[in-house]
């Protein structure tokens, strides 16, 4: 299918621009939402294409909180739109929990590397605490390094993980 052709090049150029440069970027993504449209209209009238409208905003939808919170950065919340216009509402629901579960995997793995795993459990639970007692509001964003240098994941790899099983 075409949508798969797109997606996998979309992927595989985010894959890069991530993990090279920390960008996802929108002369990427915008040319890709616009063919995945066109596509779906050609293909399956204005039903399939509000079916692959529904699957873009879905995949904000479940991305916006984390962005919200300082978690990931807009680009991903993007790509994960991108691929609910190509593969619909279910798949980017299942596409969303995977990449969950896979940049879980490699958030634990660069801490536990770097030997920051206690500290950050430390905030977390703190905060969790803060959140339990009625704390107005929490202070800060939990981060994996308090320095000025942190380090952070390409999540867009952990998007794009899930597409190479």
């Amino acid at each position: 299918m075409l949508s798969d052709v797109i997606l996998f090049s979309v992927l595989a150029i985010c894959l890069y621009t991530d993990v090279s440069y920390r960008k996802i970027y929108n002369f990427v993504l915008l040319p890709a939402f616009i063919a995945a449209v066109i596509y779906h209209l050609l293909t399956g009238g204005l039903g399939q294409s509000w079916w692959a409208v529904q699957g873009f905003i879905l995949g904000i939808a479940l991305l916006v909180i984390p962005f919200t919170m300082g978690g990931i950065g807009a680009g991903d919340v993007k790509l994960l739109g991108i691929i609910g216009v190509l593969k619909g509402p279910d798949f980017v629901v299942v596409a969303f929990l995977a990449s969950a579960i896979v940049g879980g995997i490699m958030s634990a793995v660069y801490l536990i590397k770097q030997k920051k795993i206690r500290t950050t459990l430390e905030k977390i639970g703190y905060n969790a605490y803060l959140l339990a007692m009625g704390a107005p509001r929490i202070r800060g964003k939990v981060s994996i390094d308090d320095s000025q240098t942190a380090v952070t994941i390409p999540y867009g790899a952990a998007i794009a993980a899930y597409f190479t099983r």
